[in-house]
């Protein structure tokens, strides 16, 4: 097939300009969302670096098994003091504690101990009544010797006051020395941290651009951690600090800062091992952990121009502003890369502090609710402590990466390759061929990420690149195809005559979809336009006003003013936005004469447009012209959904149902305005919710809404399902497309108060319940009385698929669907899903309890519980 020889047809012009468009549009967007390819090729190569961690490097967690013997977060610092010295007398070299000692810790009673003391010794009990009694002792020996007070020597010496009150005041004054001192917790951990000599604490930092000069100077011990650093490198800033109690801050063998720097994807991939506080460069807790590792202190710690920290004969290269890209560690053969034991059992001794002889032990928190995990190459989820101990095996084994001041200018020379690739190479080969060098270019591209980190520990980052590469080929090859010639080839080769012929055989067999998808392959002439005018008739016939507007535009298009095409087409617009109500409804006053329309009215509302369709009606848009309130308008056909002898009591039922969830008064629930009867069409007129969509949009896998939000969402349902149990109205039908959810104030409203019972009693032909029985509770698939625990349990299935993107109970009939219901126990919602927080498999197996009883009892204990977790 010829090509055109246009300037803008070339292919060398083609491949430049998509080159031109990926670079400015297409690489600037991924560069600024977080580079999620070039993320993941890194992390690869990292997991793909078979490297061997320090072996002298252990955790102790502070961990649930911890939590639940030793009692509630925060502990009394005497534990703590307790496991240094263990670690001490064992011989551990060094003792990192990332627990942070902010503030003073005082037992409730030492301030009593400490009251009692002071006024015992102002008082001066313990020196001036033992002195005073000897020499009264002397007074009354020689009042008895003159005769003139025997009986008063008697009961002295019986009493033996000058003795035994003078040890009794001496005791008490040890004794509340030693509950002082044994009550004052920092001091003990101090002098834990005084005796062992080699404990290095954490502290924290407040990052920001500083400006001016600080507040006040460094505290003396941070003061003393100052690492020289170049000005001129750009480290990470911080303008504040949290540093340690004044008291452990003087007994810790050093102290390092405890940052924690995210990726734009969550995850931790670096470590900050300087970050500069106004203009002093402060050491992280990792590096002072290596430091003290080596017998070194911050003045053996230097930072060249290059961005090379030296310590000692370690050179460890950084990212330009102080940071490390950390190694982190597969699992062995043995386990895990680092042995991680329980605080508690290190504390009573089920594990020997002697294992800790000569290592590096890390202390932290990895217990529920206590400590923060975060997302790394190798784990979803890893606690602080054993992300240190990556950290400083890195350090002391110069186990990191580097990504060298030459890789972006090697970045950019790869795109010039591809775009000259693009441009020049691939159109002159042939399909085979080109296909064979681009793919094998491309997953050179994708895999030289991962080998030169696995290999070289070198960092380039060329997945941006192989994706150019990728879209460029498929756009270059799909434009040598010619696929537009190629489709239009196909369809000139289809004739005209046979595709009208075809579509009128088609219309007259009622198949008119069909019938319209031939007669637009046909030549448009007056034959076809008289088809065409036909079959539009046809469509209004059935009352598919918007199909016939469709076959009415493409006919104008073509032949604009052919008979009265015009003037129907406008009728069939006007048709489209008028609501035909069925049966006898409006049927006779519908239209006007001449153009004008009148709208149907059900009561004194005036139906503008149909919303939507359901089980048991249709929902239409109207306005009150009284008020000019725009309304939605539920409507149902009883006399087609029930059985004439229980027409009367359904419908005193009907008005009953929607007077009671008329009263409901709450934020998140659709407010009912009003109900009614006209020509057997019963109708509810309720608020309309203008850019809500119900929740059943986002029950699948891949349209999850966040779970803060969900938890949130959820979280108001259960007010207002609490509200209304109050005031005795139970739902009965709560499901995700009973929960009508405004995305941009992200708030929710229950709908269908009033309706559920009413649908309880309606049968379809067959005799089955409508709707579907995945959201009922046990008591309601089993028949019994059901109260506001049912709807908490519906409300738990519904936040069980939000979670998730599945239903909690599954079955291949309705009998097997009811029996998992009653009896069967979903999988934790965790296992499903696994970020989600582990404590809503306890809220989920709560709220979907089989027995009422155990379940949650109102509606505000599971939105307190879901809040909480959301905090």
């Amino acid at each position: 097939m010829a090509k055109s020889t246009g300037f803008w047809s070339k292919d060398w012009v083609f491949g430049g300009l998509f080159s031109l468009l990926f670079v400015l549009c297409a690489w600037g967007f991924f560069a600024s969302g977080g580079q999620t390819a070039e993320r993941w090729l890194y992390d690869l190569g990292v997991r793909w670096n078979a490297l061997s961690p320090n072996p002298d490097i252990a955790v102790i967690a502070i961990d649930d098994q911890s939590i639940e013997n030793l009692g509630r977060w925060p502990w009394p610092r005497e534990l703590h003091a307790q496991l240094i010295d263990r670690l001490s007398r064992a011989g551990a070299k060094v003792i990192g504690n990332t627990v942070l000692y902010s503030e003073a810790q005082a037992d409730p009673g030492q301030n009593w101990v400490r009251k009692v003391g002071e006024a015992y010794f102002s008082a001066g009990l313990n020196k001036k009544l033992p002195d005073a009694l000897p020499a009264l002792a002397d007074e009354v020996a020689r009042q008895v010797r003159s005769g003139r007070a025997s009986r008063l020597g008697s009961l002295w010496e019986q009493s033996g006051l000058s003795a035994g009150l003078a040890d009794t005041l001496r005791e008490i004054a040890d004794t509340l020395r030693e509950a002082n001192s044994a009550l004052a917790t920092d001091a003990r951990l101090a002098r834990s941290y005084a005796e062992a000599g080699s404990v290095v604490q954490a502290y924290t930092l407040k990052l920001g651009w500083p400006r001016g000069r600080p507040d006040a100077p460094l505290p003396g011990p941070l003061a003393a951690m100052v690492v020289p650093a170049p000005v001129e490198l750009p480290l990470i800033p911080a303008l504040g600090n949290t540093p340690p109690i004044a008291i452990l801050a003087e007994r810790a063998a050093a102290l390092g800062h405890l940052t924690t720097l995210l990726d734009t994807d969550g995850a931790q991939r670096s470590e900050p091992l300087l970050i500069r506080h106004y203009d002093e460069a402060l050491p992280s807790l990792s590096l002072m952990l290596a430091a003290r590792a080596l017998n070194l202190t911050p003045a053996d710690i230097q930072l060249d121009a290059q961005g090379v920290l030296h310590l000692a004969d370690l050179d460890i290269g950084t990212t330009g502003d102080g940071r490390m890209l950390t190694h982190f560690y597969g699992d062995t053969s043995n386990g895990p890369p680092f042995a991680v034991d329980s605080f508690f059992d290190v504390l009573v001794e089920n594990i020997p502090a002697s294992k800790y002889a000569g290592k590096i032990v890390l202390i932290g928190a990895s217990a529920t609710g206590v400590g923060d995990s975060f997302p790394t190459p190798v784990a979803a989820a890893m606690p602080p402590a054993e992300v240190l101990a990556h950290t400083v095996s890195s350090l002391l084994q110069e186990h990191f990466y580097t990504k060298p001041a030459w890789s972006g200018g090697l970045v950019a020379l790869v795109v010039l390759l591809i775009a000259l690739w693009l441009a020049l190479g691939l159109p002159k080969l042939g399909p085979g061929v080109g296909a064979a060098l681009s793919g094998s270019l491309f997953l050179l591209l994708v895999l030289a990420t991962p080998l030169l980190l696995s290999q070289a520990r070198i960092w380039i980052p060329l997945g941006l690149p192989a994706l150019m590469l990728g879209l460029g080929y498929l756009a270059v090859t799909v434009r040598n195809l010619g696929l537009t010639e190629r489709l239009r080839a196909s369809s000139e080769m289809e004739s005209a005559e046979s595709n009208r012929l075809l579509g009128l055989a088609l219309q007259s067999q009622g198949q008119l979809d069909m019938a319209f998808d031939k007669f637009r392959r046909a030549t448009v002439d007056e034959a076809l336009l008289d088809a065409l005018y036909n079959l539009a008739q046809d469509y209004e016939r059935k009352r598919q006003f918007g199909k016939a507007i469709t076959v009415y535009e493409y006919a104008h298009r073509s032949m604009p003013g052919y008979r009265d095409m015009e003037a129907r087409m406008e009728r069939a617009k006007k048709l489209n936005d008028t609501v035909m109500l069925g049966g006898t409804v409006g049927a006779a006053t519908l239209m006007l004469s001449g153009d004008g329309l009148e709208k149907p009215r059900l009561g004194r509302y005036e139906i503008e447009k149909e919303l939507g369709k359901g089980a048991m009606g249709t929902v239409y848009l109207g306005r009150d012209p009284k008020i000019n309130r725009t309304v939605a308008i539920k409507t149902m056909a009883l006399a087609q959904e029930f059985a004439e002898e229980e027409l009367a009591d359904v419908r005193d039922r009907f008005f009953r149902e929607a007077e009671t969830a008329g009263r409901l008064t709450h934020p998140n629930i659709v407010a009912i305005y009003d109900a009614g009867e006209e020509h057997d069409l019963a109708f509810i007129a309720m608020e309309l919710i203008p850019g809500g969509e119900d929740l059943s949009d986002y029950c699948a896998p891949d349209k999850l809404l966040p779970v803060p939000d969900v938890l949130r969402a959820i979280a108001d349902a259960a007010d207002a399902l609490d509200y209304a149990h109050q005031q005795s109205v139970v739902h009965r039908d709560i499901k995700p497309a009973n929960l009508m959810y405004l995305s941009q104030r992200k708030q929710v409203k229950l709908a269908d108060f009033g309706i559920a019972r009413l649908t309880d009693a309606s049968k379809t032909k067959t005799g089955m319940i409508l709707g579907t029985p995945s959201y009922m509770s046990p008591e309601q698939v089993q028949g019994k009385k059901v109260d506001g625990r049912s709807d908490l349990f519906s409300l738990c299935t519904t936040l069980y698929q939000l979670l998730t993107g599945a239903v909690p109970f599954k079955g291949d009939s309705m009998a097997s669907l009811m029996f998992q219901i009653a009896s069967a126990e979903p999988a934790p919602a965790s296992l499903r899903r696994p970020d989600l927080p582990p404590a809503i498999d306890a809220i989920l197996k709560r709220g979907m309890a089989k027995d009422p009883a155990t379940r949650f009892q109102r509606g505000s204990e599971l939105a307190a519980a879901l809040r909480a977790l959301a905090a």
